[in-house]
């Protein structure tokens, strides 16, 4: 059944108990007061009567005359002295309207509201009746509009930034920053949820952001899939997992795309959050959702095509796209950089004897045992059919002897048996590197290495050659 939704009360009409004469209030009140003067005179003689004045003297025409003029007079004044008083503010008032009219026409086409910020538009509040509450109340509104306007201004600025990255570390960094900027956080951290898994994508002013992950924090507000408000009383300090100010509000909020929670915002701030700051974070969960999801589908789809599907190792285009960073890098710092490549030894011949499906578990297996004994950072790359390269950064030639010698170890010593029968597999290894070879291009070292590994071969197979 579909719910009405109620009318928000009129405000009630405006009565006065004088009737309006003219379109113009003040020329009413002039109206009214010359009325009001003409009154008293023209019953101010009867007054003065029971006051001693002689009824000869108090109802000669003259007198009454005079009296009138009198009371004329004093309206007039009385009128001029209202214009002043009241009729100044009135066109203060008039003209911060005008203004604020007028940026709301210009800004709608150009999109500028500097011309009307609360401190030019607002009007003085030097009384405590009526007017003044007028005052008030248009310099609320005038503020409202700021705060309206920066709140939009803040949600359109976070919309850009979550549009204009697809990398997750990019959209991690643009997002924190534009958050610090529009609601005025001092601290905040950006995880993402996906598989399972936890994993901060980005942080500023957090001690020890990586434990968030694991944080209980975290934990409670995806089994609860709801945001959460930590107040902390201005004399804790939290160390650790948590912030490296005296926050006396932390927000942890689900982030969602559609009804799946992709991440989790943390933010902190030293004070407690506004208003105008909540409005904004709350804007941009749903945009932010939406961005991160992209992300992160985006990373997949990176590593999907970065990998090579049978070994799970990085593919040819990916690998020599890290191995010209690595010698740019060697190239710029002087650091040493070195490379292997390994082919398998009669390889074919498994193939032949034992067929492909046998032959692609061998590759599995070369692969796995050649993991087992490489370093944090170096890059195992498929080059083709049964061709592999390592990418060492760091590595002079010592070290590039002794990970050939384990590389080459410990292919040997892998198992593999087909029909109760054992597979010998060895590799012959070929090893080049920088400074050593004289290279310009990634081409250029993997031709070095080439030539070793050859050599290696031409030398009986199962053996490491260094050039």
């Amino acid at each position: 059944m579909a719910t009405v939704t109620p009318e928000p009360p009129s405000p009630a009409p405006y009565r006065s108990w004088l009737p309006r004469l003219t379109s113009k209030v003040m020329v009413d009140l002039r109206i009214w007061m010359t009325v009001f003067g003409l009154i008293i005179g023209l019953v101010f003689p009867f007054l003065v009567m029971p006051l001693g004045v002689a009824s000869g003297v108090a109802l000669r025409p003259l007198f009454f005359v005079a009296t009138i003029g009198a009371g004329l007079v004093v309206s007039q004044v009385a009128y001029l002295l209202a214009h002043a008083v009241i009729g100044v503010r009135l066109r203060a008032l008039a003209q911060g309207m005008q203004q604020v009219e007028t940026t709301l026409v210009d800004a709608t086409f150009n999109g500028d509201w500097a011309a009307c910020d609360p401190e030019s538009c607002k009007v003085p509040v030097d009384s405590t009746d009526s007017l003044g509450a007028v005052a008030a109340s248009f310099n609320r509104l005038v503020e409202g509009l700021a705060t309206s306007h920066r709140i939009s201004d803040g949600i359109s600025a976070l919309g850009d930034a979550l549009a204009a990255h697809l990398d997750l570390a990019q959209l991690a960094d643009s997002t924190l920053d534009e958050l610090a900027l529009r609601t005025g956080c001092d601290a905040a951290a950006l995880l993402t949820v996906s598989n399972g898994r936890v994993e901060l994508a980005g942080s500023f002013g957090i001690k020890g952001a990586e434990a968030l992950a694991e944080g209980e924090s975290v934990r409670e507000v995806l089994r609860a899939e709801r945001a959460i408000i930590l107040n902390l009383p201005p004399d804790v300090v939290v160390t650790s997992a948590v912030v490296d100010i005296t926050p006396q509000e932390v927000r942890v909020v689900p982030v969602r795309n559609g009804v799946v929670i992709v991440g989790v915002l943390v933010v902190a701030f030293a004070r407690p959050c506004s208003g105008e700051a909540a409005a904004v974070l709350d804007a941009t969960l749903p945009g932010l959702g939406v961005a991160l999801s992209n992300a992160l589908n985006h990373m997949d789809l990176q590593r999907v095509a970065a990998l090579d599907p049978l070994t799970g190792v990085f593919n040819r285009r990916f690998g020599l796209q890290r191995l010209r960073e690595e010698v740019g890098r060697s190239q710029r710092t002087g650091d040493p950089l070195g490379l292997l490549m390994f082919d398998l030894d009669h390889f074919k011949a498994i193939n032949d004897t034992y067929g492909h499906l046998v032959g692609d578990r061998v590759l599995q297996a070369v692969v796995r045992s050649t993991r087992s004994v490489l370093r944090e950072g170096d890059v195992l790359v498929r080059y083709g059919g049964e061709e592999f390269v390592i990418v060492l950064p760091g590595a002079g030639r010592d070290d590039r002897q002794a990970m050939a010698e384990r590389v080459r170890r410990a292919v040997a010593d892998s198992e593999i048996s087909e029909n109760g029968q054992h597979i010998a597999i060895t590799v012959s290894v070929g090893g080049a590197g920088m400074p050593d070879q004289s290279v310009r291009v990634p081409e250029d070292l993997i031709g070095v290495a080439d030539q070793a590994m050859y050599a290696a071969k031409n030398a009986g197979r199962d053996r490491c050659v260094m050039a």
